[in-house]
């Protein structure tokens, strides 16, 4: 069985079992137990970051089980995109991996960012013989930067002794769409490399040659069919794709795979800000992967009576029972500190 319908109905089973053992009521929303409400209607509209789609989608069909009557749809246009149309009012909410800019046409004061999982962004390959790869920054730097056009490089070689590298051009694969993906891969090289040159941001100048896409799912196809190229690209679509994923020389100088665990470990030591935005990138500690990404919901701190409840229940859902679903989909759930604070941000939803 698929594991996101297996996932789905699991939670859908654990819905079940604790309306039928207590009637139906809402149990208290202190990380333990479940939000939402079997009789609420209406429409939810959100769109944003693709970088924690997959999650979002598989919470929305868990929800659908437990409140039949309210529609969440999710559009994954990037962060971007997805920030503008929140400023416009085109939506109920927003996702974001990125902060938002006085340039997204959000007014100050009129949202409220709410984490919800983190995951790592890899760095994913296509190289014929080389089934493991590791990169220092300064080396991913270069690549990127189009300074190292071989994969035969001695900086490649340098990082992987003993590896055959074959004497192929590399293929830079990046997004093309504003993404928070970009920005948190670019503030990472930008962190850990005196290299890196191109800044960071939801968009930056790549250097001719590359090639863009639109959203994870593009960047991993060009990855995907063509020999050579290396590209970064969300853990959930990376292992979706069967791509390869290079290993990142760490803050204390391990190289360290792509793995939940090792997001787990970059999360849990991020300095928190009072907005609830934080960073795990370049994290400190051995088993820190150190291209960890946060993803927040941008929500309004005022809506009309009835949106609020249906945002801030469908929310609540999202950061209790549907954390339990984010490692089915190769997302990190929230540490427990931080999703309580994720959760006292609901209470300041004013209607």
């Amino acid at each position: 069985m698929n594991r996101r319908i297996l996932s789905r109905l699991v939670v859908a089973a654990a819905a079940v079992a604790v309306l039928a053992g207590c009637g139906g009521g809402n149990s208290d929303n202190g990380g333990n137990s479940g939000g939402g409400t079997a009789d609420g209607s209406g429409q939810l509209k959100a769109s944003g970051a693709s970088f924690p789609d997959a999650y979002y989608q598989e919470v929305i069909s868990a929800y659908k089980e437990k409140a039949p009557d309210v529609t969440v749809t999710y559009n994954a246009v990037g962060s971007g995109t997805g920030k503008q149309e929140f400023g416009k009012g085109l939506t109920d909410f927003a996702g974001t991996d990125s902060p938002v800019k006085d340039t997204d046409g959000v007014p100050a004061g009129s949202f409220m960012y709410v984490p919800t999982v983190g995951g790592p962004i890899t760095v994913s390959y296509n190289l014929s013989g080389v089934d493991k790869l590791q990169l220092s920054p300064d080396t991913l730097a270069n690549i990127f930067q189009a300074k190292i056009t071989k994969w035969n490089d001695p900086a490649i070689a340098k990082d992987n002794p003993g590896v055959s590298l074959p004497d192929t051009s590399i293929t830079v694969a990046h997004r093309s769409d504003g993404s928070g993906t970009t920005n948190n891969f670019t503030k990472y090289l930008t962190a850990a490399s005196p290299e890196w040159k191109l800044g960071s941001g939801d968009t930056v100048a790549w250097p001719s040659g590359t090639q863009g896409a639109e959203k994870n799912t593009g960047v991993a196809q060009i990855i995907k069919q063509t020999d050579g190229a290396v590209g970064y690209v969300d853990f959930s679509d990376a292992v979706e794709t069967k791509l390869s994923l290079t290993s990142i020389k760490n803050k204390d100088g391990k190289f360290v795979a792509p793995s939940l665990d090792g997001a787990t470990a970059a999360m849990a030591g991020a300095t928190v800000k009072d907005d609830l935005t934080y960073d795990p990138l370049n994290a400190s500690g051995a088993d820190a992967y150190p291209i960890t990404a946060p993803t927040y919901l941008l929500l309004k701190t005022q809506y009309d009576a009835d949106k609020a409840k249906l945002v801030t229940d469908y929310v609540r859902y999202l950061l209790t029972d549907g954390q339990a679903i984010a490692k089915d989909v190769n997302f990190a759930a929230l540490p427990s500190g931080l999703q309580q604070k994720a959760l006292g941000q609901l209470d300041k939803v004013q209607s």
